[in-house]
């Protein structure tokens, strides 16, 4: 049986872009069980919300879905505009929303990817954190927040080779996220970073459908091994939680231990 962090506020919504798959979802589940009133952001694929919906209210919680692309700025705006009218102005915020782009070497940059990647990764989770602040600070009469951006530990190393362009996106997510938490640090606001290792969802799933090169990356894994979904969400939850009231401007590495440098057996 899951145990949930319990916090048992039911005035507290929370609202997870990418909340319909993947760690998104996972993360959606939990705060749920933790007294949230979730907001599930979704792109396209209602299915997938609907179908998360239906189990969080059926197990009598309380979730909403709402469309929007992260990368458009009305959209971002009238996502945020519908939860406030629905169950309430958030009071956490956890950007799950990205892409991981087309896998290629710098020589082989397209324009249009580079592009779809910063709009969405990058300027997604600005435009979203942007919209929280406004309705969180308390220079603005609201009564604080929390904030998780979730980037990747492929923005620490520079990402694994044809994966450049989508690791500097998620540097930049890192940066931001210090800064950020720098100006609304004295507004009731805490802004922290999430970076997973390599984990099982739809955006990774040449490594979670093929065993050979899923058996690959795990030998690169300190514990040797893929990541869950709420092996993400857990520690996202913690971050938003009440337990983590003084960390803002972190970045919690949940990545198995990091990298392996694998010594030469030749001796040399």
């Amino acid at each position: 049986m899951e145990l949930y962090l319990e916090e048992k506020e039911m005035s507290k919504v929370i609202l997870v872009t990418g909340g319909s798959r993947g760690i998104g979802a996972a993360v959606c589940v939990r705060a749920a069980h933790a007294g949230y009133k979730v907001a599930i952001n979704y792109r396209k694929d209602i299915d997938a919300a609907d179908q998360l919906i239906n189990q969080l209210t059926s197990a009598g919680k309380k979730a909403i879905a709402v469309q929007a692309d992260v990368s458009n700025e009305a959209d971002v705006v009238r996502m945020f505009e519908y939860v406030t009218e629905k169950i309430g102005s958030p009071s956490a915020l956890v950007n799950c929303a990205g892409v991981g782009g087309k896998h290629m070497l710098v020589a082989d940059f397209e324009r249009e990817n580079l592009e779809l990647l910063m709009k969405v990764n990058v300027v997604g989770t600005m435009l979203c954190c942007r919209e929280a602040a406004r309705r969180m600070s308390t220079n603005s009469g609201g009564t604080g927040g929390s904030i998780v951006n979730v980037s990747s530990m492929a923005g620490t190393i520079g990402g694994r080779p044809g994966n450049s362009a989508y690791a500097a996106s998620k540097a930049a997510v890192d940066s931001f996220s210090v800064g950020f938490a720098k100006e609304v640090g004295t507004q009731g606001i805490r802004v922290n970073v999430l970076r997973p290792g390599v984990t099982l969802t739809d955006m990774t799933s040449a490594v979670r459908d093929n065993a050979d090169i899923r058996k690959s990356i795990e030998s690169t894994i300190a514990m040797n091994r893929t990541a869950k979904t709420d092996e993400m969400a857990a520690p996202i939850l913690w971050l938003l939680s009440k337990e983590a009231s003084f960390i803002s401007g972190a970045s919690l590495d949940a990545s198995g231990g990091g990298f392996l440098i694998k010594a030469s057996t030749s001796g040399k």
